[in-house]
């Protein structure tokens, strides 16, 4: 008893002592973050005048709210589009050796390397008209396909600059599931695609959940392929807010937009949270049962 009372004071003390190391990141959250945040705020509530007139001319108006459904809309098809295609991805490199594993991520990273504004110029050069997309699609009997200026020309885009925010979650939960479970699955009677579905795919749902959040989040606030490769007609909410602070100078109404853009983003944060903590709460359970 007397060893516990005396290392309980030594465990809070070294507790008080390490959260100084927080300070340097919290300063810079604050004002980097916090401080710029909290000044829109503000603006968007005493321009012209303190109300909340800015945002209810942002709910009043029928084509904000067609952009902020429009980018709630491209988001989803991104996120949806970017899981489809990393999480097979994903899968593989836990079935390969360790040099095929180093290539495989080499390739996830390799567009970190290269500037965001040079791979936005090489998607336009391919989707513009006349470009690769569209001979290659002509090529096999698909005419008149020009991928530029449209959603979905952004959204192509968008999946590519996405997927290793997408894949590298999935790979490191994917890494901790037992590949034993899927023989044991199989020795009583289940075939592959069922092993997969039940007891594969909900061990991989924590990195599911985490790469969809990012993915999403990211997705809602993007502005710089939407601005090279969609078109004005097809804006997103970020498009719309850099018009309203760099054209029109509304710092008021650009700051109730990016407020609302916020509210969903931590809805969205919360919903996803919740699907979570019951996976999280099996996951810790099983655990407990194997030990």
């Amino acid at each position: 008893m007397t060893a516990v009372l005396t290392r309980r004071p030594a465990v809070e003390h070294g507790t008080r002592r390490t959260s100084w190391l927080l300070l340097p990141a919290a300063a810079v959250v604050a004002v980097f973050f916090f401080y710029p945040l909290a000044v829109i705020l503000w603006r968007s509530f005493t321009e012209p005048s303190f109300g909340v007139g800015n945002y209810l001319a942002v709910l009043g108006d029928e084509v904000q709210i067609r952009v902020v459904l429009r980018t709630l809309r491209t988001a989803l098809i991104i996120t949806v589009a970017t899981l489809v295609v990393a999480y097979p991805y994903a899968y593989a490199m836990t079935l390969v050796g360790r040099q095929a594993r180093g290539v495989l991520t080499l390739l996830v990273l390799m567009p970190f390397w290269t500037s965001l504004m040079a791979r936005n110029f090489a998607w336009y050069v391919l989707e513009q008209r006349g470009g690769v997309i569209e001979n290659l699609l002509s090529a096999i009997g698909i005419d008149g396909v020009v991928l530029l200026g449209s959603v979905a020309g952004v959204t192509v885009a968008m999946v590519q600059v996405m997927l290793p925010f997408m894949v590298l979650p999935l790979q490191s939960a994917m890494l901790g599931i037992d590949r034993s479970l899927l023989h044991a699955a199989g020795s009583l009677g289940a075939r592959r695609p069922v092993a997969f579905l039940r007891v594969y795919l909900p061990l991989s749902m924590p990195g599911v959940l985490a790469g969809v959040s990012v993915v999403f989040i990211m997705s809602l606030g993007f502005y710089i392929t939407p601005a090279l490769l969609g078109t004005p007609q097809q804006a997103l909410v970020a498009q719309v807010i850099g018009t309203q602070v760099n054209d029109l100078l509304d710092f008021a109404g650009a700051g109730a937009l990016g407020a609302i853009l916020l509210v969903l983003t931590l809805v969205v944060l919360a919903l996803l949270s919740r699907v979570a903590a019951p996976l999280g709460t099996s996951a810790a359970g099983g655990a407990d049962r194997d030990r």
